[in-house]
C-alpha cells in the first residue's frame, strides 16, 4: 500500500480528532503541526516518502490557522524542488460555525497543493440535504472539494458529531483507493 500522510494543525483538539478519522479512512500516517507551527522529527521526510497527503486546519478568522500557514510557507523548500509535483492531495478543516468560512480554507488547501503541482481528491460523496437528514448524517455539511465538519465553540472534541468523524473518514478512504487505482 502506497504510503498516505496527514499533515494538520489543531488548536483545540477538534481538527486532531478529524484527522485522527481521516487518516484511520486512509491507513495514512499523521503528522501533527505543533503549536509553534513546526514539524516533528522526520515530518518533511515523510511528506517526500507519501504518495499522498492530506492537508488539515482548523478555519480561523476566515482561513487556515497561522501554524498551519507557517508550515505551508514553510513548504516553499520542496516547491522550489517540484518534490511534491504529481501527488495525491485531499483537505478538511473544521471550525464552530455551521458556515464559518470553512470553504475559503478548503480553496487555501486546494491552491496549496496546485502550487505543487498536485492532484486534487475532491469528497466524493452526496450531500445529506433532505428533510430526512440528521445532523449525523454524512456529508450534512454538504461540502465537495473536502470534509467540513462543525463543532460548537462550548464542545469538546470528544462531543464532536459522528456524521462529520465519519465524512472525514470516507475521504480518506477515497484517497487511499485513488492512490490503489493510480498505482501512486
Amino acid at each position: 500500500m502506497s504510503l498516505i500522510a496527514v499533515v494538520y494543525h489543531s488548536g483545540y483538539g477538534h481538527t486532531q480528532r478529524l484527522a485522527q478519522a481521516v487518516a484511520d479512512g486512509a491507513d495514512a500516517q499523521l503528522i501533527a503541526i505543533d503549536a509553534d507551527g513546526n514539524l516533528p522529527e522526520g515530518g518533511w521526510d515523510t511528506l517526500l516518502a507519501a504518495k499522498a497527503i492530506i492537508l488539515g486546519s482548523p478555519t480561523y478568522m476566515a482561513g487556515p490557522s497561522w501554524q498551519f500557514k507557517k508550515f505551508a510557507d514553510a513548504s516553499s523548500k520542496p516547491w522550489f524542488s517540484q518534490a511534491w509535483k504529481d501527488k495525491l492531495f485531499a483537505g478538511f478543516t473544521n471550525s464552530a460555525s455551521i458556515n464559518g468560512d470553512k470553504q475559503i480554507t478548503l480553496d487555501y488547501l486546494f491552491h496549496l497543493a496546485m502550487q505543487h503541482g498536485g492532484l486534487w481528491v475532491g469528497a466524493g460523496m452526496m450531500p445529506a440535504n433532505s428533510k430526512a437528514a440528521t445532523r449525523n448524517d454524512v456529508n450534512w455539511m454538504g461540502a465537495f472539494s473536502g470534509a467540513m465538519a462543525q463543532s460548537p465553540s462550548d464542545a469538546s472534541a470528544a462531543e464532536m458529531f459522528a456524521g462529520d468523524l465519519e465524512t472525514g473518514r470516507l475521504l480518506g478512504q477515497r484517497v487511499a483507493a485513488v492512490a490503489a487505482r493510480l498505482g501512486a
